[in-house]
């Protein structure tokens, strides 16, 4: 288990690590460290053939050409998911620049990583324990179907984040882990999401944040944008789940959740606002099915002016009017130096 938080900057994280955890960091450190060593190895006869015949020169910065990859849900009127389309059916627009499809995978078999996020503040004591049998359920449902190399990692957030599990397929993990959470606090959601995000960048497949709360964000030292960017920076799908005990306004966070409703559509994902029991298992269920039948779209941007933004919106339509479709707002250019 690890523990996250900020400094009094809000900018360093920290970290306190159980020995598996610690483990796990050592043993990807010395990779790290290794492949630093085979790197400066390989540039030092180099560096030493040309350090006297090359003049002095400004350093320049290039963006690279990056295949953007677009996780694309589609549903009909009646809200049924379609997943059966050809490429010929889409239409991507890259700053309103039509661009040339790649890349198409139809109910896409990528492996998933989800960093599944609980919510243990204060205010969720009542019902943490049906959340996390509905958590259980969602674990046996994903682990027996879809990709082997599928994988979940378990976080708790209050006012601080606290990595309980790294990606693992073993449910009996997350679930051991699950039975010491203790509500007290406040909500670090922000935090949560913009840690989550950075954590699952560098994975291969399909990244994706599962977050179960009772309502918006109270301690995070970072914001709402930072925890946007973070995530459309990693290409990660939110799906929060906000568990709403009552349906009349008063006494809800309702800043929070339309907070929480923006960034799952800005990453091309859905908000689910149902109470405990049946309705919050049917909740996951549905992400299950989104997560199971997805398209991948990929291009390799064209058309951008010199003076393009690094950030560029996307648009994807389809030639069928009676479909809708769901996908991320948009994606950050990669400059390198």
């Amino acid at each position: 288990m690890a523990r996250c938080g900020w400094t009094a900057s809000g900018t360093i994280p920290f970290f306190r690590a159980a020995p598996d955890a610690v483990t796990d960091a050592v043993t990807n450190m010395i990779r790290r460290l290794r492949a630093v060593r085979s790197m400066q190895y390989a540039i030092l006869p180099l560096a030493l053939g040309t350090a006297f015949a090359q003049p002095t020169v400004s350093p320049t910065f290039k963006v690279d050409v990056q295949l953007v990859r677009l996780l694309v849900t589609v549903k009909n009127r009646a809200g049924e998911l379609v997943g059966s389309l050809d490429p010929k059916e889409f239409t991507v627009y890259d700053d309103d620049a039509p661009q040339q499809i790649s890349v198409f995978e139809r109910q896409t078999a990528q492996p998933l990583s989800v960093a599944l996020m609980i919510d243990t503040s204060g205010s969720t004591a009542k019902d943490l324990r049906y959340e996390t049998t509905s958590v259980s359920k969602f674990l046996k449902a994903f682990f027996g179907e879809g990709n082997p190399q599928d994988m979940v990692a378990f976080y708790s957030f209050n006012w601080e984040i606290t990595l309980q599990s790294s990606f693992t397929r073993r449910q009996a993990r997350i679930e051991d882990r699950m039975r010491f959470l203790h509500p007290e606090g406040g909500t670090s959601l922000y935090d949560a999401i913009y840690l989550a995000s950075r954590d699952v960048r560098d994975r291969d497949g399909r990244h994706v944040i599962v977050a179960v709360t009772d309502g918006g964000d109270t301690t995070s030292t970072k914001k709402y944008l930072d925890a946007l960017e973070s995530a459309q920076r990693s290409d990660t799908v939110i799906y929060p789940i906000v568990v709403v005990p009552i349906t009349n306004d008063a006494g809800r966070n309702t800043g929070g959740e339309h907070a929480l409703e923006t960034l799952a559509s800005s990453t091309g994902g859905r908000i689910f606002m149902p109470s405990v029991g049946t309705p919050l298992d049917d909740a996951f269920a549905e992400i299950l099915r989104d997560l199971r039948t997805q398209y991948l779209v990929g291009y390799y941007p064209r058309g951008h002016s010199k003076d393009s933004p690094r950030f560029h919106r996307v648009r994807v339509e389809l030639n069928r009017k009676d479909l809708r479709v769901s996908t991320r707002s948009g994606y950050y250019e990669v400059v390198s130096r």
